[in-house]
């Protein structure tokens, strides 16, 4: 359908928001945590797209390890779909990876998958379907 957001990992998630409030002139429209993943998310609005801020709430956390490992930067761009189902039965019928087995509950109320990056010249891709 679109982009609906583009994830960025930062280490520290208070001084990325003033960051991104400065850089977007705009104000934060929301933040969320994340339990299952261990992050917390907060979210701009960029015309019918976000970025998604996300920061490491422990140190095992996936974005933490991204963060040491990468250091900030883009961590994943996320394409809204119809149907989560569909789309990841289409991409492994393809021959892409998949990270997930099944979608799982996400941020901002949205059943989430994603596939892998070495698939896509590098690039974690997420698949994120709006539910009612």
């Amino acid at each position: 359908m679109h982009i609906d957001h583009i994830g960025i990992a930062v280490a520290n998630l208070d001084q990325a928001i003033r960051t991104y409030e400065i850089i977007l002139n705009q104000k934060l429209i929301k933040t969320e945590t994340v339990e299952s993943e261990k992050v917390e998310t907060a979210f701009f609005e960029t015309g019918e797209s976000k970025v998604e801020l996300l920061g490491p709430t422990d140190a095992s956390s996936v974005i933490q390890k991204f963060v040491d490992k990468k250091g900030e930067g883009i961590h994943h761009v996320a394409f809204e779909v119809y149907d989560i189902h569909k789309e990841m039965e289409r991409l492994r019928g393809e021959g892409f990876t998949l990270l997930n087995e099944i979608p799982k509950q996400g941020a901002d109320n949205k059943l989430v998958a994603f596939v892998h990056p070495k698939d896509n010249h590098g690039v974690l891709i997420e698949l994120c379907q709006s539910q009612p």
